[in-house]
């Protein structure tokens, strides 16, 4: 049983990677209620009813991790870093989409598992030794068969996506050698509160984690985080390096630093998510104001960068194609389809900002500084972006 208290309720959300065709327009999607709650006792924050992982990740999911400059790297100093610090001979990535983090690593040392047949394909194409399976105790066994056991586990923004954690690490301590790594990232818990990045939370994303929840778990597993590193990526993540409780590596002061801000802000407590949701209706309505006033003044209103948590923000917001005319984006599996839910057309970027247009909602917000280095053309034109977080404003 999920103990779960809500605390949020985004409404109904469609898949949120779900890019429908022009065939599918006239078509009933499934929806499913997106609602959000906090466990007192692990200190997780979990939507109430997670999806099936095969719904969501398949032989059509959209997500290219090597589509953006910010992730690869932050993949090429990360394995700079593991080739330097750590010197595994073998390496397994659980979420290894299209290789953008193992190909920094030789062919024989590096591993991938990744469920959506489509994007394993590439990484299989260039060479990689990847399986097209979930990570659970039947993956890691049958892995463990046939590769032996590894030094470094590596997962960036998937172990959020897994229910079962208890299977998540059970499977990782029997794959894992005596004093092997591994380093998780995924966005992180008090970032989101402190942003009121409330698009975060869509049905892939079933955790966002803090170091206390994620600690409340390892422990039960014989693990322990030793080091925490703070990243930008996708509006504010965390690095964790996790060790087994008998490697004797020290506990870097990152740690205990991480835990005072968690609970210095309250991550802790339900009494924050309670002032957060109050934070997020507000957001809603301040972004809807601005958007519907643009319209009335007759300006035209494009998306930039149509991504998982934009779906949360246009279907919570009710956001429509009358608003926002299209959206532009790099991913060739989106372009010529329509956003989940609102259906506003997505068309293939053409490397910049079409003249007539005089804003731009930003999708991918997450890459902001990346994107305002690229449109330097329509910012100096007087273009401008809006922005929904920390509160929604016009940059």
């Amino acid at each position: 049983m999920r103990n779960y208290i809500t605390f949020l309720d985004l409404g109904l959300q469609p898949l949120a990677n779900n890019y429908l065709k022009k065939s599918q327009l006239n078509k009933k999607e499934k929806k499913y209620r997106l609602k959000i709650g906090f466990n007192p006792k692990t200190k997780l924050v979990s939507i109430n009813k997670p999806i099936s992982s095969k719904e969501m990740f398949n032989d059509k999911y959209p997500y290219r991790s090597s589509m953006s400059k910010t992730m690869l790297k932050s993949f090429q100093d990360l394995s700079k870093l593991i080739n330097k610090k750590f010197k595994p001979d073998k390496i397994l990535e659980i979420g290894s989409n299209d290789g953008s983090f193992i190909k920094n690593f030789s062919k024989k040392k590096a591993i991938g598992i990744e469920p959506c047949s489509n994007v394993e394909k590439i990484t299989k194409k260039n060479g990689f030794n990847t399986y097209s399976k979930y990570w659970n105790l039947k993956t890691a066994k049958q892995i463990l068969t046939k590769e032996g056991k590894v030094d470094l586990i590596y997962s960036a923004n998937t172990i959020s996506h897994i229910e079962n954690l208890d299977e998540v690490f059970k499977s990782m301590n029997i794959i894992l050698s005596k004093n092997g790594i591994i380093i998780i990232e995924d966005p992180s818990l008090l970032e989101c509160l402190k942003k009121n990045t409330y698009d975060q939370f869509y049905n892939e994303h079933i955790y966002v984690f803090s170091l206390l929840g994620i600690d409340n778990i390892l422990r039960k597993h014989n693990f322990e985080v030793f080091h925490v590193q703070n990243l930008e990526i996708h509006g504010g993540s965390n690095r964790y390096f996790i060790k087994k409780k008998n490697n004797l590596r020290k506990i870097n002061l990152s740690v205990k630093n991480q835990k005072k801000k968690e609970i210095s802000y309250g991550v802790h407590q339900l009494s924050t998510y309670k002032k957060f949701s109050k934070r997020v209706k507000y957001s809603k309505e301040r972004l809807k104001k601005i958007l519907n006033k643009l319209y009335a003044k007759n300006k035209k209103i494009i998306g930039y960068g149509v991504t998982a948590k934009s779906t949360t923000i246009l279907n919570y917001c009710k956001i429509n194609k009358n608003i926002i005319k299209y959206f532009i984006d790099t991913t060739k599996d989106k372009q010529n389809k329509y956003t989940p839910g609102t259906k506003i057309p997505i068309y293939k970027y053409l490397g910049s900002i079409d003249k007539d247009i005089d804003y731009a909602f930003l999708g991918a917000w997450n890459f902001k500084n990346e994107i305002f280095k690229k449109e330097k053309k329509f910012l100096n034109r007087g273009g401008k972006f809006i922005i929904h977080t920390p509160i929604p404003k016009i940059l």
